[in-house]
């Protein structure tokens, strides 16, 4: 047992993921921005460009990609 104001000595190599509020909107942003880039290259659109913009305007370029007819 540990007493109070100690810390247990960290292990070399170990990883520590710090997670703060909001850490979840940011892979979600990250997961739709892939996932919009999938459906542009569907639609033969240009998947980086579309993951960039995706970026930038999350679920309003996927729903610019819903709507957009597909490149011939």
């Amino acid at each position: 047992m540990l007493s109070r104001g100690t810390r247990p000595a960290s292990r070399s190599g170990e990883v520590r993921i710090v997670t703060g509020p909001g850490s979840g909107y940011a892979v979600g942003w990250g997961t739709l921005s892939l996932i919009n880039a999938g459906l542009a290259q569907g639609k033969n659109r240009g998947g980086l460009n579309w993951f960039l913009l995706s970026l930038l305007l999350g679920p309003v370029a996927t729903l610019l990609i819903v709507c957009l007819d597909a490149k011939d």
